[in-house]
């Protein structure tokens, strides 16, 4: 059964949310609960890392694995270990098992970073063709998963309080309130595992044994990363993708001590940064919904890139100028205009993306663009930790995605819908099955 495209961005957009209203559950809580356990602050810095180095790892074997046994079933497998991760955050009180808890995080982190887009757009393909819109589609789903994020960050700082403000939750069951967000996003996780299995019907594929998906994925890899490094349109999505990284590396380390330095307190700083985040999640559901309108005006997918880009450079700079004074309200619109304009220009780059790739390798090359964004905002954040305080801190950010902006300045190649890969321009044919 193909879905006709309107059935299959509604799923789209319906799987994006629940992945990510867990992660947006933990937000305001994870940092808190791991702290009031015990785990000192370096030990939870260096719990993150394990996160953030496990998903980067496994990006582009799991990209691979996505092209070589389907989506839905790497998809599954992401929700499954994101509710395992939950839990054993939520009942985890050695190290061992909250690094474990990381881990799982970290892989179901890269196991979801492209099969369900992947999925989506193969769909609209066998529907309506190479040449279908895909713009919307895209938007409608980035703004669901940054909506659910912002709900969800709203519910896991506001639950505890509401639940357990007498403590008498923590004295019946010796669970810590800040717990429960925890405990339902693996609850939703769970949910999202069955929905997936039953919503995204997917082409029947050759039965898949182990040592055959194990022996696909490194070709899988290499053609996706060949084929980044060849194509001049998608190696500039990708390099953009890297500059919205190092920008957001940087945001996101400075802003919580900004927050800090506005209220005057820690408190209030936290509770300032919480509000922002989701009024960062909410501009950038904004911004994606804006895409298609902004395309349309602009009258090419690249000059709505590069408004989009340079409409983030801007909130950056608004940061970078007022980093030394008390102006809170520049400063907030310059986090919003971040949020909002990296969520306008990504649909057009990534339709750019999806036009010049074919469904073999086009969860691999999603991941590229993801672990580009990763390493890139941890570059950013590194460097950024090491300058003086104050506007020079924010510059590595608004150096990078300055220059993410100008590369959409010139013309890109014709993006024409293909049915093999494209290679600096001209279509590549795809090989024959039995070439395979």
């Amino acid at each position: 059964m193909v879905l006709d495209p309107l059935a299959a961005r509604r799923r789209y957009s319906a799987v994006s949310f629940l992945f990510w209203l867990p992660i947006g559950l933990c937000v305001p809580v994870q940092v808190l609960l791991l702290t009031e356990r015990g785990v000192s602050l370096s030990a939870v810095a260096a719990l993150f890392a394990v996160h953030s180095l496990t998903a980067a790892a496994l990006e582009l074997p799991t990209g691979g694995l996505s092209d070589v046994l389907g989506r839905r079933a790497v998809l599954a497998a992401s929700g499954v270990l994101t509710a395992a991760a939950l839990a054993l955050t939520a009942f985890g009180t050695t190290v061992w098992l909250l690094a474990l808890a990381m881990v799982l995080k970290g892989a179901a982190r890269a196991l979801n970073s492209g099969p369900a887009e992947a999925w989506y757009v193969d769909t609209v393909h066998a529907h309506e063709g190479p040449d279908a819109e895909l713009r919307p589609g895209l938007a409608r789903g980035g703004a669901a998963g940054a909506a659910a994020l912002a709900l969800g960050t709203l519910a896991g700082g506001l639950g505890p309080w509401l639940l357990d403000r007498d403590g008498r939750l923590e004295a019946a069951t010796g669970l810590p309130a800040l717990a429960v967000p925890l405990l339902l996003g693996a609850l939703i996780s769970a949910l999202y595992v069955g929905y997936v299995m039953l919503a995204l019907p997917e082409p029947p594929r050759p039965p898949a044994t182990l040592r055959g998906v194990l022996a696909g994925i490194p070709g899988a890899v290499t053609a996706g990363v060949r084929h980044t490094a060849r194509d001049v349109l998608v190696r500039r999505v990708v390099l953009t993708a890297a500059a919205v990284g190092s920008a957001l590396g940087v945001v996101e380390l400075l802003t919580p001590g900004r927050a800090a330095d506005l209220t005057g307190s820690a408190d209030g700083g936290a509770v300032l940064y919480a509000v922002l985040a989701c009024a960062g999640f909410c501009g950038t559901a904004l911004g994606n919904r804006l895409a298609p309108l902004a395309a349309r005006l602009a009258r090419s997918g690249e000059r709505a890139v590069l408004a989009g880009e340079f409409t983030a450079v801007l909130g950056v700079a608004l940061l970078c100028v007022t980093a030394a004074t008390d102006l809170a309200v520049p400063a907030a619109l310059g986090y919003l205009l971040v949020y909002v304009g990296i969520g306008a220009a990504s649909p057009s780059a990534n339709e750019f993306l999806h036009r010049r790739t074919d469904s073999s390798g086009r969860a691999t090359a999603l991941s590229v663009q993801s672990l580009a964004l990763q390493l890139a905002g941890a570059g950013g954040s590194l460097i950024a930790g090491a300058l003086p305080a104050g506007a020079a801190a924010w510059l590595p950010g608004l150096l990078g995605l300055t220059a993410g902006a100008l590369l959409w300045t010139r013309r890109a190649p014709a993006a024409t819908p293909v049915t093999g890969r494209v290679v600096d321009g001209e279509e590549a044919k795809a090989p024959a099955p039995s070439s395979r």
